[in-house]
């Protein structure tokens, strides 16, 4: 059943909209301006620099020129998505009460970030004997155990889960929740198109679930889903046990490349920034289990990182990207052919829509 919103109710929502992201932005954005100069000024040049050309200086005003206007398109996006009822107005928009705690403990953890990076150390998770994985599967794969970002902890500890979403949130200029909601939009169409708008009936399950953002915002979007979530850390599992405990969820402590489900057993499949950091053949073997445990005619929404070409002004910023921040998978990524990959897989691409520095491809199952 689609959501009906009256003008007064559209005009409150997007002056809702545009009052908390606003503020959001400012937040995280003036966090990202300070850690930039943070770090510019602890981290030994490379070499002597001389004068910027004016070649150097137009190419970063193009790329400073197409941030801001995918950011702008981006939250025009997401402000008539509300508006659109696709889904209700973030309760997020505004940084919550706890947010300066959360804050001050990524700036506690920089110096440990600064340092690994400058180190190029980013094996610790293998190196110490990581816990066991838990009742669902064996021992943790060895791409898995890697400082991604050079983030402390790789995925397997509690200050990991903790920090997590505040270090996102930086990094993008808090707009990352924005970019993941973009994958909601090809669920709820997929819901629309069979009458049931609310998911009443359907079953979702959510890959590599982190600490249950993409989860929580489908929940949001579409209350009358079953939802599961996979995720292979204790530690990000227990954060989004709590995150969700208001909703009844199936939670699975497991590789995205061996899910516990039966075959044909779900409607919906997610995935949310888990693509790049996996090795091409874990990949592949992903989408097969994807196809395996979908329904047919079930869809896949997979939202990852731009890709090379999307939006050519940025592609020197994707390029840089696995240079700064331990991602060993990233280049080869983004310089995929994803709706190729998909096929191969026996997913019917139907959809690929650029999302800022996101990309939200949908797929069915033929």
């Amino acid at each position: 059943m689609t959501q009906t919103i009256t003008p007064s109710q559209s005009s409150g929502a997007l002056l809702g909209y545009g009052l908390g992201q606003g503020g959001r932005v400012a937040w995280y954005l003036g966090h990202y301006l300070a850690t930039r100069a943070w770090f510019s000024r602890i981290e030994p040049p490379t070499r002597r620099r001389g004068p910027v050309s004016l070649r150097a200086r137009l190419a970063g005003a193009r790329i400073q020129a197409a941030l801001a206007r995918g950011a702008l398109a981006l939250m025009a996006r997401d402000a008539a998505n509300v508006r659109a009822g696709l889904y209700p107005l973030p309760h997020d928009l505004r940084p919550r009460p706890g947010a300066v705690g959360e804050m001050a403990g990524y700036w506690r953890d920089l110096p440990k970030v600064a340092l690994r990076r400058r180190r190029k150390q980013a094996q610790e998770p293998f190196e110490q004997p990581p816990p066991s994985m838990g009742p669902e599967g064996g021992a943790y794969p060895r791409y898995y155990l890697q400082n991604f970002h050079y983030q402390s902890g790789g995925w397997l500890t509690e200050e990991s889960a903790d920090l997590y979403d505040t270090q996102v949130e930086v990094l993008f200029g808090g707009l990352a929740q924005a970019m993941r909601r973009q994958g909601v939009v090809p669920v709820v169409e997929w819901l629309r198109a069979r009458g049931l708008a609310g998911g009443d009936g359907y079953t979702l399950l959510d890959l590599a679930t982190g600490t249950g953002a993409m989860l929580e915002a489908v929940a949001e979007a579409a209350p009358g889903l079953s939802l599961h979530g996979l995720e292979l850390s204790p530690a990000y599992l227990d954060k989004a046990k709590r995150r969700l405990a208001s909703r009844a969820v199936t939670w699975h402590q497991a590789k995205a490349e061996a899910i516990p489900l039966p075959d044909a057993s779900v409607d919906l499949v997610t995935a949310t920034y888990l693509f790049h950091e996996l090795p091409k053949k874990i990949r592949v073997q992903v989408l097969g289990e994807v196809r395996r445990v979908l329904k047919p005619g079930g869809r896949f929404v997979l939202t990852d990182s731009l890709q090379l070409g999307d939006t050519p002004a940025l592609d020197p910023v994707l390029n840089s990207f696995p240079k700064q921040f331990h991602e060993p998978y990233y280049a080869d990524w983004i310089a995929s052919d994803v709706p190729a990959l998909l096929a191969s897989a026996g997913l019917h691409p139907e959809d690929a829509r650029p999302a800022y520095l996101s990309n939200v491809f949908a797929a069915d199952r033929v």
